[in-house]
Parts: structure tokens; sequence; C-alpha cells
């Protein structure tokens, strides 16, 4: 079955697939996204992953969903540090916990996916209930504590799988008062490390998550050193990318930026979830009561932009930038990677857009750079913030 791609033919193939992508949003928005919110957030998470597991299994599965929902161009292509990315949407790690995903993201059109955070040992994660919607500030409230089968359970999975796009393993630190000390913390992340040196195309070091004993010990600069400087001797052929806070101050962030230029730190994901509660773009109705957690979607969208375009103004390209936080339209997605971002993720915009979404945003994406003269999207990067 084909997939859906650029060409000059708006009269024809072009115009069927507007139709369909136009008809699939509005099913979603209409039909499927009030059926869902009506439901509890975590039941409907689990219950969509259960589904997307078993249409990856199947190659005629697979190629229906492809040709309903795939779009790719030649100038979405980009190769990074090695790694060929078809196009520059991912999927923000915290969706497929567990990798059981990875064959169906392909065809819903992602460039890459980023499974976990996968940690040293297994976690059931926060008490429940852990997933809350803020329907009105386009947010959730994430308590979910880094729930995953553990690394060793997940790189069985995966080891020996052939993969269509780039997968990215995000590593964190397991969920538990043992992993509570520094050294003993540093050494979960080693073992995760270690048993994914060898698979897929990445590595993310995530040192954001708050909704664990003990916080975020490694988003200090000396803690970070230790961390960093425990993983260096681990070969991998895999480029690393650090996972930051959206909380941080540009001072905080030089800091980490100064840390991470001595260690093999390909570059940074900004950002995590914020903690702040008083977020401009937070409905404060919606919140009360909600104090455990921290906040993803659109209240991440201007600080985690505000740190990516002072990142990318102090290091340039040194260090590559993937854009993560309040991404739900091509011109959101552009307006990162215009701040310096080579690659954008998202989760919480296809909770609230649908699956239809990735493929808007890649055509949306191609629009906008022939928009504004770029032929690629490489060349957009960084232009709103580059000296003329």
């Amino acid at each position: 079955m084909p997939v859906r791609s650029g060409g000059k033919n708006i009269n024809g193939v072009q115009r069927k697939y507007m139709f369909a992508t136009t008809l699939e949003h509005w099913g979603y928005r209409h039909i499927a996204k009030p059926f869902f919110f009506r439901r509890d957030p975590e039941a409907v998470h689990d219950r969509i992953c259960g589904i997307g597991k078993r249409l990856g299994g199947f190659t005629i599965t697979r190629a229906v969903v492809r040709t309903l929902f795939c779009y790719q161009h030649p100038m979405l292509v980009q190769t990074i540090r090695g790694v060929r990315f078809p196009n520059p949407i991912g999927l923000t790690a915290g969706f497929d916990k567990n990798a059981e995903l990875t064959q169906i993201m392909p065809a819903v059109g992602f460039g890459f996916e980023e499974i976990g955070s996968v940690t040293g040992e297994s976690c059931e994660g926060n008490p429940k209930p852990r997933l809350w919607r803020l329907p009105k500030s386009k947010g959730l409230v994430v308590y979910y504590g880094l729930k995953n089968d553990g690394c060793e359970a997940i790189a069985r999975r995966l080891r020996g799988r052939r993969f269509e796009i780039p997968i990215g393993t995000s590593v964190a630190r397991t969920n538990c008062s043992e992993t509570v000390p520094i050294e003993a913390g540093i050494a979960d992340y080693v073992k995760a490390f270690r048993a994914f040196a060898d698979i897929g195309a990445y590595f993310t070091v995530n040192v954001s998550c708050p909704n664990t004993c003990g916080g975020e010990p490694f988003t200090t600069p000396d803690r970070l050193e230790l961390l960093l400087r425990a993983l260096d001797p681990i070969y991998t052929y895999k480029p690393v990318f650090l996972k930051l806070p959206a909380d941080l101050t540009h001072d905080e962030l030089d800091a980490l930026m100064d840390v991470a230029s001595r260690h093999r730190v390909h570059g940074l994901i900004i950002s995590n979830l914020t903690k702040r509660r008083d977020r401009p773009t937070i409905n404060q109705t919606e919140i009360q009561g909600l104090d455990k957690g921290g906040i993803i979607g659109r209240p991440v969208f201007d600080p985690s932009n505000d740190l990516i375009a002072h990142a990318y103004r102090r290091i340039n390209r040194h260090l590559i930038l993937i854009g993560s936080g309040g991404v739900f339209s091509a011109e959101d997605a552009y307006e990162k990677i215009r701040l310096g971002a080579y690659l954008v993720q998202l989760a919480t915009g296809l909770i609230f857009e649908g699956p239809q979404l990735i493929g808007e945003i890649n055509r949306g994406l191609v629009r906008l750079l022939k928009r504004d003269g770029f032929s690629s999207v490489s060349e957009a990067v960084g232009s709103s913030v580059r000296p003329c």
C-alpha cells in the first residue's frame, strides 16, 4: 500500500490525502477523544498501547496504518551523528515505557521513537492514580514514577530486532529507596546503560524525573559530573543525549552544559516536565488539589523554547538539540526547530489531537520550509536565533 508522500499533484492524490487527514482529525476530535476523555487516563493509555502492539505485529495491519497516517518527504530527512532520521518528529519517552510499540510507530508516521525510561531494576511506579488530564491547559499531570519492566527484560524483548526508524533508549534511576544514595543511583544507571549498549540508535540519560525517591539528584553539576564519568568508559556506538528539566534558569543550564561538554554527550533534550504550578498557561481551577507529579504538554512549550534558544546561542551547533514539550501543530514544531532543535519530540499532542497529528505536522513542516525558502529541515535549524 502506498505511503502518503510529498509531491506536486495538489489536485489529485495530494487532495485525496488532505481530505482523508481532515476526516481522521474530525473523527478523533468528535468521536474518539470524547469517548477516551470520559475514562480513566491510565486505563485508556494501557488499552491504546495494547491495540498498538497488536497492530504492529502483522504486516497487513502495519500497511493499513501506514496508508492512513504516514507522510514522507525528502526535505524532512536528516542524518545526525551517523543516524538517519526520516523526519524530525519523534515519540518522547514515557509513552512506550516497555518498548511494545516500536513496530507500529513508524507506520503512524514518526521519524524516531524513544522508549522507557528504562531503569536498572523493574519498577511498579508510584501508587495509582498517577495520571490526570488538564483539558483547559492542554496538559497532563504525570506521577508514574518510572514504571517499567527493567533493563534486562526490555533488552531481551528488543535484542536482535530490526527497527524501521531510530529507536532511542532513555535510561534513568530505579524508583526505590535503595538507589537514593549517589553511588547506588549511579550503579543503577550503569546497569541500564550497559544492557542497551548495542541495542537501538541512541541513548538518553534522563536526569530530570522528579517523581521518584530522592527526586533529581543528578541535576547539579557536581553530581552530574560523577554520573557521566561513570558512563563514559562503557563502550557504545550510539550517540548520547542528556534530558534536562524545564525549570532550569539560564545559569543552571549553562553549568550543566559545561559539565556535558567535558564528557561523552552529543546533545541535549530540552525539556522534561515542569513542577511549577504557577505557569501562566496552567488553568488554576483544574490543577487545584493535584499537588503530586509534574506537568507536561502545553504548559511546557514556552519554558522549553526559552531554554532551547539559550542553549543554541551558547553552543550553536556543537551539541545537537532535541526540542520537547507542548507540540500540538506544525507551527509548534517549526518554532522549536527555528530556535535550534534538529529534532522534536511529542506525546501529549498525540493524546489531545489524535494519531493523524504526526502526518499533519510533517506535511505542515514541508509547507513552512518552502514558504521560508529552505530546501531542508536542517537549513531551518536555529534560523530565528542565528546572527544574520
